[in-house]
C-alpha cells in the first residue's frame, strides 16, 4: 500500500495477464475498501445490481453470515487469505506502468463485488488497528465475462449451487457442450407436452413440489454423451477452433457428440424428448407423480435411463439419426419392470442403483 489523498486511493499492484484479461492484483485498507463497494454491497441487499439483473438471479446477503464474520473479524488471529474480486471502470482508475500504482477513485460507487461481498459486508464496522485486504481488479471487464467469473468461480470451489453456475452458461456467447445442454434443459422443462415440463429443478433449489430432477443432474448426464471434455470444447470453440469430431467407435459412447458439432441440438432435444416420452407412456404416474418410494423420476430413475438410452437408440438408429417416440416405446413394451418395484429397496440411491436399473433394463429388452 502506498499514500493517498486528493480523492484517490492509491495502492501498489502487480500487474497479471492471463487469457481472460489483464487484471490488477494488491492489497487495501478494509476501511477504503468497504467504501469503495459500499453502494454495490447495499444493492445486493436491497435491490437487484446490473450483474444480477442480467443474470436473472438474486444474490441477497445472508445476514447470519455477515454477523458471524463480524464476529470473526475482532479476533486475534483473524484472516481473509484469499483475494476479493472487483470489478471496476476505467474512468475511475489511473495506473502508473512505472510505479505500479494504481489509484481508484475514492468514492462510494466505484466497485462492484463479483466475489467477496460477506467479507467486505464483515468488515463494514471494523475498529481495530489496520485490516488490509488482498483485491483483484478488473477493468472495463464485459458484462459477460463477469458472469464468467462468477460462474467459473463457484464450479471450481462448489460455493454455489451448481445448478446456478451452469445456468449461467446461458449468457456465452459462444457454443458449448454446457451451453448447448442448459438450453436443451431449459426447454425441455418449460415446453407444453414436454415429458419433463416443470419436473426439473433450473436452480437445484427447493421449488414446485413436482420438480423431480436437478439441472446439474441433467446436464451431468447429457454430457457424458456429447464430451469427453467439456471444459477443452468449449475453449476451443472460444478460440475459434472446432473440436475433434468422434471417430465411428467413440460415437457408440459419445452418441450426441458429431449432432452437438453440428449444430444440431434441436435434434439431441427431440431424441430426449421422444426417449422420455416413452418412459412416461410406459411407467405413467410412477414417472408423472413425485411420491414416496417413487424412485423412476428421481436421480436414480434419471440417471439409469440415461445409462441405458445409448443402448436404445444405437439399436434404432445410427448416430445422427431421431428416433421417433413409438420406436422407443417398442423397446420399452418388452420390459416387465412394473414402477412398483423400481423402488428405493430394489434399487438404492448411488451409482449401484442406476446400473442396476440399466442393466435390468438390458436384461429384460435384449439389448445387451
Amino acid at each position: 500500500m502506498v499514500a493517498s489523498g486528493n480523492g484517490w486511493i492509491s495502492l501498489k499492484t502487480l500487474q497479471v495477464t492471463q487469457p481472460i484479461d489483464t487484471f490488477y492484483v494488491g492489497v487495501m485498507n478494509s476501511r477504503d475498501l468497504v467504501k469503495v463497494s459500499y453502494a454495490d454491497v447495499r444493492r445486493i441487499e436491497h435491490e437487484h445490481r446490473e450483474v444480477e439483473t442480467y443474470l436473472g438471479i438474486e444474490r441477497p446477503l445472508n445476514r447470519k453470515r455477515v454477523a458471524e464474520l463480524k464476529d470473526y473479524a475482532r479476533t486475534v488471529d483473524a484472516t481473509f487469505p484469499s483475494s476479493i474480486i472487483l470489478a471496476v471502470e476505467s474512468k475511475d482508475t489511473k495506473y502508473d506502468v512505472e510505479t505500479g500504482v494504481l489509484q481508484l477513485k475514492d468514492d462510494i460507487n466505484v466497485a462492484k463485488v463479483l466475489d467477496g461481498q460477506h467479507r467486505i459486508a464483515g468488515l463494514e464496522d471494523y475498529q481495530n488497528d489496520e485490516f488490509q485486504a488482498i483485491v483483484t481488479l478488473f477493468v472495463d471487464m464485459d458484462i459477460e465475462n463477469q458472469a464468467m467469473v462468477f460462474a467459473t468461480i463457484n464450479l471450481e470451489q462448489t460455493k454455489v449451487n451448481k445448478s446456478l453456475a451452469y445456468d449461467l452458461f446461458e449468457y456465452a456467447k459462444q457454443r458449448s457442450p454446457q451451453k448447448t445442454a442448459h438450453n436443451i434443459v431449459r426447454l425441455l422443462d418449460s415446453h407444453e407436452g414436454s415429458p419433463f415440463k416443470d419436473k426439473i429443478k433450473v436452480l437445484g433449489t427447493a421449488g414446485d413440489p413436482g420438480e423431480s430432477v436437478s439441472q446439474a443432474v441433467f446436464v451431468d448426464a447429457l454430457l457424458l454423451s456429447m464430451s469427453d471434455d467439456p471444459r477443452r470444447d468449449r475453449d476451443l470453440l472460444k478460440r475459434g477452433k472446432k473440436p475433434p469430431r468422434a471417430t465411428p467407435s467413440e460415437e457408440q459412447r459419445l452418441i450426441f457428440r458429431n449432432m452437438f458439432l453440428d449444430e444440431g441440438d434441436a435434434d439431441i432435444a427431440r431424441v430426449l424428448w421422444n426417449y422420455f416420452g416413452a418412459v412416461e407412456d410406459k411407467w405413467g404416474d410412477h414417472w408423472r407423480l413425485l411420491r414416496r418410494g417413487f424412485v423412476l423420476n428421481r436421480t436414480t430413475g434419471f440417471r439409469g435411463l440415461m445409462l441405458f438410452l445409448r443402448y436404445a437408440y444405437l439399436h434404432l438408429t445410427k448416430p445422427g439419426g431421431v428416433p421417433k417416440k413409438d420406436q422407443f416405446k417398442e423397446i420399452f413394451s418388452r420390459v416387465r419392470l412394473t414402477g412398483d418395484q423400481i423402488t428405493p429397496d430394489n434399487f438404492p440411491p448411488g451409482t449401484s442403483g442406476q446400473t442396476r436399473l440399466r442393466d435390468h433394463l438390458l436384461a429384460q429388452t435384449g439389448l445387451e
